[in-house]
């Protein structure tokens, strides 16, 4: 079955989710590496509840974590995009963007080129007039992708999901507003 993509970039596909990607981000929320900087690997009961979260937010806004499949081969490797943030800080609620793929995708530019394109449908078709993005402090390669993608940084601050983690709880917020 061929994939409905909301929109491409030149080597990737956006869609929503489907039941049978479950599996496949349960997978990739298991791999120690994609989840270093994260507090806990989410059970399976958790990655079904991310998907509905996205699904739900797709429903509601038109976007969310995209579901983002490699154009040449229609392999899913893993999720792109934006969406609505309301845990406590002085710049929420807010619309971030962010990004997890399969390490067997890292290094050849993937999230840099879908960031882009989300941020290009952010601002173009979803009207959006800010974008912001965090990650902790020690998550140097979120940070450079970024800075890749023409966002700018904000300040430091202490993340209220990750209070009870000294590795994690500092993290870093950037932000990219629509050129007017």
């Amino acid at each position: 079955m061929k994939n409905k993509y909301i929109f491409k970039s030149q080597r990737l596909g956006f869609r929503n989710w489907q039941n049978t990607d479950t599996e496949k981000l349960f997978a990739l929320n298991s791999d120690k590496d994609v989840m270093e900087f994260f507090p806990f690997l989410p059970s399976l009961e958790q990655t079904q509840a991310l998907i509905e979260k996205m699904r739900g937010q797709f429903e509601k806004n038109g976007f969310c974590y995209f579901a983002v499949d490699l154009l040449e081969t229609n392999e899913f490797i893993g999720f792109i995009g934006i969406a609505e943030q309301n845990y406590e800080a002085d710049f929420t609620p807010c619309i971030d963007i962010g990004w997890r793929l399969d390490k067997k995708y890292w290094g050849k530019g993937y999230a840099s080129e879908g960031a882009k394109r989300c941020l290009e449908f952010a601002f173009e078709e979803m009207k959006l007039k800010s974008i912001k993005a965090v990650a902790p402090k020690i998550n140097l390669k979120s940070i450079n992708v970024m800075e890749k993608i023409g966002m700018k940084y904000v300040k430091d601050f202490k993340h209220p999901a990750l209070e009870n983690d000294k590795r994690l709880e500092t993290c870093v917020l950037y932000e990219i507003n629509k050129e007017i």
